[in-house]
């Protein structure tokens, strides 16, 4: 084609004319064959290869010129290995053996660099790296744990001679763990209800009211407490109703001023609607008219105890002694159930009942007071335990006073007036738990270790 052009361009430029017919088909060759110059030719400004430009193909690569960009290749791939990175090969002999001609030298050197500072930083960010760094991090955390030995030999060197300060405590025992069966014990909610309790006791404690009462004194209520246990005993009633019967009197005393004659009626009235709270089968108003030796009629009982009800709301469920002791005990038995402790605690709760100075503790102090009291007197070791500190939230020293006035009242009952409690726990029943030598001098002895 390019030979023909040429022929017709010598012979225009000699003078020589060209026939017709040959002009014609000379066009009509030219006019078929131009498309096809027009892709394969130079005169192409753009190509598209691959959804990208490439720059302008003016130049041919030379033999000379293959070989400076297989060199350039094999060297970036001989870099690239020596990195442990995986290079795009190039061929430049494929590009060489093309047809037609080829980009400069600037425009190909260009381009190589371009494709290999990518694929480096594609190696960089590599899942290898990754791994690498996390064997690295893990390393590093697993040497934190190490304990050095200096360390280890400071502290035995620091236990040997008494240095340390922070002494082993006793491991916590799980005292729910026996009854995890057992859905009436509620493990799931026992922790959440004692803590509601322990917040409940305060807002329904009485106070100080001796002073504010005109005709009756402690000693008075001491006689009419003394009296409520030997009733409550021979009725056979469940321990809750004797414990919210004093509360009922306490409070109600705390609220309003009664006369001597009628402190016995509120009294009787206390422990029917006790009675009628907690029993299954209350005791009638017949059986308190005769117990108290008729000196009240039903209409005077009844009478008092609708007063007591309203000036106390209505409100009886409040946490007593009972509640905070059936959890205590349990924290001193941990593992197994131990009957004379149990007798004795439940001695000096109802010795706490007497005493009027006990009714302005918390119920939960009185309970621990009789637990910590009860230790004393069997001599169990230790005396008070972590399990017993976590679940009562009292310390010895915070217990010494209330487990004092206790030990004082174990002592002196053989021969005081008010035998009631002492007589009760004296007898076979209660395992004469009464006799047991009273921990006087144990308890004077922490008392001036605590000052």
């Amino acid at each position: 084609m390019a030979s023909r052009s040429q022929a017709v361009v010598s012979q225009q430029q000699r003078g020589g004319a060209v026939p017709a017919g040959k002009q014609k088909a000379n066009a009509a060759a030219d006019g078929k064959n131009r498309r096809a110059l027009g892709d394969i030719g130079n005169l192409v400004n753009v190509r598209v290869v691959e959804g990208k430009q490439e720059p302008q193909i003016n130049r041919p690569i030379t033999r000379r010129f293959g070989a400076q960009l297989l060199a350039k290749a094999q060297a970036a791939e001989a870099a690239a290995t020596a990195a442990n990175k995986k290079p795009v090969a190039t061929q430049p002999d494929a590009a060489a053996g093309r047809g037609g001609a080829k980009p400069p030298k600037k425009a190909v050197i260009k381009s190589k660099k371009e494709k290999i500072t990518k694929e480096e930083k594609i190696i960089v960010i590599s899942p290898d790296k990754n791994e690498e760094s996390k064997q690295a991090s893990c390393s590093r955390s697993s040497r934190k744990k190490i304990t050095a030995l200096t360390s280890v030999l400071t502290a035995r060197s620091k236990a040997a001679c008494g240095l340390l300060t922070d002494k082993p405590k006793d491991l916590m025992i799980d005292i729910d763990s026996a009854d995890t069966e057992d859905q009436l014990a509620v493990v799931d909610y026992v922790e959440d209800i004692y803590t509601f309790y322990k917040s409940a006791e305060q807002s329904s404690r009485p106070h100080d009211y001796m002073g504010a009462q005109v005709e009756i004194n402690a000693k008075m209520r001491a006689i009419l407490a003394d009296w409520l246990i030997e009733v409550h005993h021979k009725f056979e009633l469940t321990p809750e109703t004797l414990y919210l019967t004093f509360h009922i009197i306490d409070r109600y005393l705390s609220m309003e001023t009664v006369l001597r004659i009628e402190l016995q009626l509120v009294g009787v009235s206390a422990m029917l609607i006790a009675s009628k709270y907690e029993e299954i089968w209350a005791p009638e108003v017949n059986d308190f008219i005769c117990i108290s030796d008729r000196a009240y009629t039903r209409e005077q009982i009844l009478g008092m105890e609708k007063a007591i009800l309203d000036r106390l709301e209505w409100n009886l469920t409040v946490p007593t002694p009972y509640v905070f002791l059936v959890r205590f005990l349990k924290a001193a038995a941990s593992c197994h159930r131990d009957e004379e402790m149990e007798r004795m605690v439940f001695f000096f709760a109802e010795l706490a009942l007497v005493e009027y100075s006990m009714a302005l503790h918390s119920p939960s102090m009185v309970a621990a007071a009789s637990v910590y009291a009860a230790r004393c007197t069997l001599k169990k070791t230790p005396l008070w335990t972590e399990t017993l500190k976590r679940h009562t939230g009292f310390t010895e020293r915070q217990l010494l006073d209330c487990t004092q006035t206790l030990v004082n009242s174990h002592a002196v009952a053989p021969k005081g007036k008010l035998k009631v409690v002492y007589k009760k726990y004296c007898g076979e029943q209660f395992g004469a738990v009464a006799l047991q030598q009273p921990a006087t001098e144990l308890v004077k002895e922490m008392m001036k270790a605590g000052k």
